[in-house]
């Protein structure tokens, strides 16, 4: 079975190609709609027919899999638009931020991105030691650690000798 879906992916590769890339607008696009069809391909390998009959079972495969991208690319516009006037509803116009909210927020801006996340699991999320572990993928030792260290620099961007415990999300703020 391997040897024939290489087959049949080295001789019809060139033509899913150009089959996928005048019907997508974007590279990604094109490699997704080639990776699905020739995993379809491999699943159902025994309905594949011999020969020339390949090609055309191929392009009806991709035919398939880039109308469900189109239907997945409707409904996720239709989303965002929707979540982007909920969002307007809202928010409001967003309050000027005092002086001390700007600084936090600059210094915030101003950790590594790992601080940052862990910065914000913690206070914006609410999220305990345990779960930031889960959430990072590590132990909850480390996760403790990285909170720390993160909240430490902060502190330090910030001026002040102590490690700032809680930091909630600016106005206007990303969550």
């Amino acid at each position: 079975m391997r040897d024939r879906f290489e087959a049949l992916y080295r001789a019809c590769y060139p033509a899913v190609h150009r089959y996928a890339l005048r019907r997508t607008e974007s590279a990604d696009d094109v490699a997704d709609v080639i990776a699905e069809t020739f995993l379809a391909a491999w699943r159902r390998m025994d309905d594949v027919p011999d020969g020339d009959a390949a090609l055309l079972w191929l392009y009806g495969a991709a035919r398939r899999v880039l109308a469900n991208h189109r239907r997945g690319q409707s409904r996720r516009s239709a989303l965002a638009e929707r979540l982007r006037d909920e969002l307007a509803v809202r928010q409001g116009a967003p309050a000027p931020l005092d002086h001390h909210a700007e600084r936090i927020r600059a210094a915030f801006a101003l950790l590594s991105p790992a601080d940052r996340e862990v910065l914000a699991l913690s206070a914006w999320e609410g999220l305990t030691g345990p779960q930031i572990a889960a959430v990072l993928n590590c132990s909850s030792t480390a996760a403790r650690l990285r909170l720390h260290k993160a909240r430490k620099r902060l502190a330090r961007l910030l001026g002040t000798a102590d490690e700032v415990p809680v930091m909630k999300p600016l106005r206007g703020e990303t969550r």
